[in-house]
Formats: structure tokens, sequence, C-alpha cells
């Protein structure tokens, strides 16, 4: 069964039929425990698809279902509340709190989303176990001055999975990185699939986005290729 589903999703700026079309007529599967690319150059609608996909914006025309429900129709409330705790978030430039350990980040991911149901005396505890997923356990007392660029973005990984959301999103996640750490962060990544998450990344990068197990190609708001899991139908319907 597929974990999110999107129908006919545009989005428009403006007027729908004078406006600017950022996304156009957009559907695709993604399958539960998958690792699913959205390659495509820089605005070809990549990143307004993710944010479509889990609630951050609306499409102007379309539908996205997650787990069989659609959340289109959601108040911003609703949607707020359904993200913290069925989706994890990881950005290009980490967004960690400077002031705060990598500990303590990934703790205030669990406060932010109620403790993804854990008591607050296992708030802590489930923050280094997060870290430890990622190979950071050793490093939970440092300042993300501290930390390299590539050792940020696992603390903001460990800081996704803290409320044990089924869905992992990643805008660009190596797109601040060099080469080698690139490579390094998208193993991790890559490996969530085996601790029961589906993760979703946006990539320019061609080399990446073969990694996936599945994916689409993106080109002026359109799905110009796709690579569909064996037994796939081509297009979703």
């Amino acid at each position: 069964m597929d974990l999110v589903v999107a129908r006919g999703l545009s989005r428009v700026i403006g007027s729908p039929s004078t406006g600017v079309r950022i996304l156009d007529d957009v559907s695709l599967r993604i399958p539960r425990l998958s690792l699913f690319a959205i390659n495509g150059p820089s605005g070809s609608g990549k990143s307004t698809l993710l944010n479509l996909l889990t609630g951050i914006d609306r499409p102007t025309s379309g539908e996205v279902i997650f787990n069989g429900r659609s959340i289109v129709a959601r108040s911003e409330n609703a949607l707020a509340r359904w993200r913290g705790a069925h989706v994890g978030i990881v950005f290009q430039f980490f967004h960690l709190i400077s002031t705060l350990t990598a500990l303590e980040n990934v703790v205030l991911a669990l406060e932010l989303g109620r403790g993804g149901g854990l008591p607050r005396s296992r708030w802590r505890h489930r923050a280094r176990e997060c870290l430890a997923l990622v190979g950071m356990d050793s490093y939970g007392r440092r300042l993300p001055s501290e930390l390299s660029g590539g050792e940020q973005q696992r603390v903001a990984i460990a800081r996704a999975l803290a409320n044990d959301p089924p869905l992992i999103v990643a805008d660009e996640p190596t797109g601040n990185l060099d080469s080698k750490t690139a490579a390094s962060v998208f193993d991790v990544l890559d490996g969530l699939t085996a601790f029961g998450k589906t993760v979703v990344y946006v990539t320019h990068n061609r080399e990446l986005a073969e990694r996936s197990s599945a994916s689409v190609d993106l080109l002026d708001g359109r799905i110009v290729a796709r690579r569909e899991p064996r037994g796939r139908a081509e297009v979703a319907r």
C-alpha cells in the first residue's frame, strides 16, 4: 500500500487563469518504506511539490492522500498537528538552534511534538536513541558551532526522527555539503527505510536521484520522467 498519493496537483500563484503556474497536473504514488526522489533543476517546482505533499502549502487543485485519507481540506491547525505526528522535515541549511546542544535540539523537537506519545521522563532517552541512530551519540553535548556541516545535518536528521514519524522529507539535504560528506549523509537517509521510515528527498543531483527506489523528474512544473518500483503501474491514477 502507498503511504502518499498525489492526484492532479497544480499550484498557481495569482489568478488560476492568468497567474504563474508552479506545478501543473502532477500525480504520483510513494510506496511505504521507499526511498523516493524528486529530481529536477532549480525552478522546476520540486520544493513546491514537497510542500504540497506535507500540507505546508495548499494546491490550487488536486488531492493529497496520506495513509488512505485526504489532507487537503484540513484546517491549518489540524495540518500542523498532523505534521507534528506524521512528518519529520530535514532542511538544506540544518536550522539547528545555535544556543542548544545537539541533544537539546532533538529534545526540543519532542517538546514541540508533544513527545511523540512518550512521557516527558523518556524524552532525553529518546533523543539519545535518535542521535545514536545517525552516528552522533557521542556528540550530544556539543553546540552546532562545534560540529561540521555533515555532523549538523546528522543532528537535523535525528531531530526529524524524534517523534517517530512514518514519513521523513528532505529538501536538498546534501546541497550545502561537499561530495564526500554528502555521500555519508545520504547513506544515513538511505538507511532509515530499514527502521520503518518512508523517505522523500528533493535533489538536483542525478547521481543521488538514481540511488532512490523510485523517482520523478520535474521540469517547468510537470513530471517529464518517472521511475517506479518493479511491478508498479507507470502512472498514478
